[in-house]
């Protein structure tokens, strides 16, 4: 018997299938060890010195392989062929050698890009040893993300209060979309015109041309920059005679773009498909590992976790053997196209993301997917059959036309284009992210038109009649904000980080709401905007963006053996350690100093009256500045205690929503959205402990008085889209929303401790993600609790009934995916095992089910409190395994821990 190691169940049940009866395949569920997250996990005194221990399923998946290891002929490490692969099957073999399970058992490392039969078997054939080389860079790099998250987030907490932690590369992402935020914030509009003129040929054909010179001088786009210029052209315009001074008609290729790699697919699917780069990857992960189609269970994309664009010689023969059959032969090149990859600092060229048999075509497997699955299928299906498809050929035509008035001679140009053989484009044609917002809108809308518009026949001499002279005016506009993709495209052009990293990167900024998403653009939070300003005013060098890409580059050269990883460690921690050294004298007033000067254009934005934009409102005299308190930053008057105006960060609050003014002695975070209506209690958005809350009226110290109304905001409610409709809404809470069908009872929408939610009696229902509790109609609010009380007795709220996942036929019961209040979790009725990050309850497999429990019953937890026990158990039990990992607890504090573990991830 020969026992295979692979990541997931899902790839272990393919694979397994593959190999037949002499093999064994078990899922190790990703890493199985982890550097504890605590001081000292990495030791820079003794030479990176690093201390591993197993992760929280990692001893039972370590027993489990040890135990399959025993007697067995051979051990083959089948894990994925990257660094993170690498080290994955490091991590086992150093587990299980520690364990002195493998006793001369011999061990062999093997890898495949394609979870098909032919490249399972073609890699059993070709076996090797671990590449310590990739194994040292996945180690270089997680200690250099431990050794910042670990030193840097401490300095953080102590001199900016409210800040949650700072990664290595999560940093620079951020700085990019701070910076990006700045420069629109300072943009200054500028005036421009474009001139048109609508002419008609002796034919009686029509077309544009615009101004592009006048008197031997070419104009540009912002040359006209006032009415009174435009005006002046168009009249002599209106007077001019105009002819054909040449016509250029050039032939031109229009080439395909390479198959996906990591980064790009990414890109295009948020651009086509509006998925987050996290859903892409969870989407392909599940189309790689293998997926039911009718019976067969098969791979049907290559490994997604890559910057190569080429692909496998017979990929390619059977991508234009695809091509010919399906579009015909004149859409298949001569030859087969090549690529190269341009992306900075590129490495583990494996193949581009492509499907395994070019043949499967999106609608034949369409039927077996689920949605997403099909359309991201569809998508690489597409792109790769471009990237192997004849180039489209146009002609693309120049008239350039001049007009006379008088001894005067004005230049206007017309521009069209025609598709003579669509090519490629027949197929795919890749997205853009932002398209140039300073072009004219009329010079966008010919670029656009160019493909599909052709000029009418004309000749040099040719006269032209004039049809009407326009003159419109715009305004340049500053660049947009980033979207997931063009961040994205940003970080790998710049070198940043590694394009498998990227998900987790942005996941992590809106995570720690140093970021959020307004309109699929990312958008900083004050917060991070402090965290920027704070890093670039102390921490310059390491948020600089070529000192990012330098660090991966070197990381780069550690993965091809070119250098010593603990050297690269060297050099970077003695000028880290002394930065952090530095940081030891630095006062608050320093901090705030450096922030002052740098944030000041965000935070005490121009009036645009020529007044003082740091005078305060209330008193007149004092200086407004930044200022940090318990919750965070704020903005406070100099003249304290006398003067007590305090704001909320953000630029917003100082116009048109109260005068800002706290009542509880400069109280930071306090602001005031104006008056209740019915009552005249002032209406104030605070910074709370628990997060930010809404105040009607304000505390009194008298004994037994009543305590003023307040509410939480409901979870992914940005403070800053708080206005105070908004606000009196949710302060008027719980709110009627519909009468029960049989009880004829109200049904309340209310907010509680863990979120929004409907009541009916002592039944209770939670909210889903893309409900609102203030929209929530009466049809939906029903339908929760009646799917509620279906499930429930005696009056409780109704258990989650969970998504039915099929039978386990080694013992019988069945299976359900639930949601707990720990997470979601799937159960036996006997063992409950707590989904781990990387899955989801939505797609969750009966087998990944069925190796989840299996795991958590070989471990000893999981196991439901019994009929009679305590409230607090039974609770605990109903949301997964939650009880078992309290034993762990009392050693190792989970709100030490929790926190911790953030602080490391880069």
């Amino acid at each position: 018997m020969k026992v295979v190691v692979v990541e997931s169940p899902a790839k272990a049940k393919t694979i397994n299938k593959y190999l037949g009866r002499d093999y064994e395949v078990i899922a190790s569920f990703g890493h199985i060890r982890d550097l504890p997250p605590k001081d000292g996990s990495v030791d820079p005194e003794q030479d990176f010195h690093m201390v591993w221990e197993l992760a929280d399923r990692g001893a039972s998946r370590v027993s489990e392989i040890a135990k399959a290891v025993k007697g067995a002929d051979k051990l083959i490490l089948a894990t994925d062929p990257d660094r993170e692969g690498e080290a994955i099957s490091w991590h086992v073999l150093e587990a299980l050698t520690a364990r002195k399970a493998l006793k001369g058992i011999p061990v062999e490392r093997v890898t495949f890009n394609a979870i098909t039969k032919a490249s399972v078997e073609q890699a059993m054939r070709k076996p090797r040893e671990i590449d310590q080389a990739l194994v040292d860079a996945y180690l270089a790099r997680r200690a250099l993300d431990y050794l910042v998250g670990f030193n840097l987030s401490p300095v953080l907490w102590r001199k900016l209060p409210g800040a949650r932690s700072a990664g290595r590369v999560q940093s620079v992402a951020l700085r990019l979309v701070v910076e990006r935020e700045m420069e629109i914030e300072r943009f200054k509009p500028r005036e421009y015109w474009t001139i048109v003129a609508t002419l008609t040929t002796a034919d009686g054909a029509t077309f544009e041309a615009r101004l592009v010179g006048a008197d031997g001088k070419r104009i540009q786009r912002l040359d006209v920059g006032t009415g009174e210029e435009a005006a002046a052209f168009k009249r002599d315009l209106e007077r001019a005679t105009f002819q054909v001074a040449s016509v250029e008609a050039k032939p031109a290729k229009r080439h395909p773009q390479p198959p996906f790699t990591t980064s790009t697919l990414q890109q295009e699917a948020s651009r086509k498909l509006g998925m987050a780069p996290a859903q892409t990857m969870r989407v392909a992960q599940r189309l790689y590992e293998g997926v039911d189609l009718g019976g067969e269970t098969v791979g049907i994309i290559t490994y997604m976790r890559t910057d190569g664009v080429d692909m496998a010689p017979e990929a390619i023969q059977d991508a234009r053997r695809v091509i010919g059959k399906e579009f015909g032969d004149r859409y298949v090149p001569d030859a087969p196209r090549k690529y190269s990859v341009k992306a900075k600092n590129a490495q583990e060229a494996h193949e581009a993301v492509r499907p395994t048999d070019m043949g499967r075509l999106p609608k034949m497997v369409a039927r077996h997917l689920e949605p997403e699955q099909a359309k991201l299928y569809e998508l690489i299906w597409t792109r790769t059959m471009a990237s192997q498809m004849e180039s489209a050929e146009l002609e693309r035509t120049t008239v350039d036309v001049t007009a006379k008035v008088g001894p005067r001679t004005i230049d206007l140009r017309a521009t069209g284009q025609v598709v003579k053989f669509n090519g490629f484009l027949a197929l795919y044609q890749e997205g853009k992210d932002d398209p140039d917002p300073n072009a004219a809108p009329l010079g966008r809308a010919m670029e656009e038109d160019e493909e599909s518009r052709r000029l009418p026949p004309m000749k040099a001499g040719d006269p032209l009649k004039r049809e009407r002279i326009s003159s419109t005016q715009h305004f340049t506009e500053p660049p947009p904000r980033y979207s997931e993709a063009s961040l994205v495209k940003r970080m790998e052009e710049l070198g940043i980080g590694r394009p498998s990293t990227y998900a987790a990167v942005l996941q992590t900024l809106r995570d720690r709401e140093y970021v959020k998403i307004e309109k699929k653009r990312l958008q900083p939070e004050d917060k991070g905007r402090l965290v920027t300003g704070f890093l670039e005013s102390f921490f310059r060098r390491y948020v600089e963006y070529d000192f990012t890409a330098d660090l991966e580059e070197q990381l780069d050269r550690v993965s091809n053996a070119e250098i010593d990883w603990r050297a690269v460690l060297r050099d970077f921690w003695r000028d880290f350690s002394a930065a952090i050294g530095e940081t030891k004298e630095l006062r608050v007033t320093d901090v705030l100093e450096a922030l002052n000067g740098l944030l000041g254009p965000h935070i005490f934005p121009d009036k645009g009256d020529g007044s003082n934009p740091r005078t305060c409102p209330t008193c007149g005299s004092g200086q407004l500045s930044l200022k940090l308190g318990k919750f965070g930053a704020f903005i406070g008057c100099s003249n304290y205690p006398e003067c007590k105006y305090t704001r909320q960060l953000s630029a917003s609050g100082v116009e048109g929503e109260g005068d800002g003014s706290s009542a509880e002695g400069g109280q930071p975070g306090v602001r005031v959205l104006g008056n209740d209506p019915a009552t005249g209690l002032p209406v104030t958005l605070r910074d709370g402990r628990f997060g930010p809350f809404l105040q009607l009226g304000e505390a009194s110290t008298e004994k037994g008085a009543e305590k003023p109304k307040r509410s939480s905001l409901p979870k992914g409610l940005s403070p800053s889209a708080v206005d105070l409709e908004k606000a009196l809404a949710l302060l008027s809470l719980p709110r009627e929303v519909a009468r029960h069908p049989e009880t004829g009872e109200p049904i309340l929408a209310n907010l509680g401790r863990f979120g929004p939610y409907v009541q009916h009696g002592k039944t209770y229902a939670n909210l889903g993600k893309d409900d609102d509790v203030l929209e929530i109609g009466a049809n939906r609010a029903i339908d929760l609790i009646v799917a509620k009380e279906q499930g429930g007795g005696r009056g409780r709220p109704a258990a989650d009934p969970g998504r039915p996942l099929g039978k386990d036929e080694a013992s019988g019961r069945d299976l359900v995916v639930k949601a707990g209040r720990y997470g979601p979790y799937v159960t036996d009725g006997e063992v409950n095992a707590t989904l781990p990050k990387t899955m989801t309850a939505e797609a969750l497999t009966l087998d990944e089910a069925i190796a989840l429990v299996n795991a958590k019953r070989a471990s000893g937890g999981g196991k439901p409190a019994k009929r009679g026990a305590a409230r607090k158990g039974s609770a605990r039990a109903a949301s997964g395994d939650k009880p078992a990992a309290k034993k762990t607890a009392a050693k190792k504090p989970a709100a030490k821990k929790a926190p911790a573990k953030k602080t490391s991830s880069g």
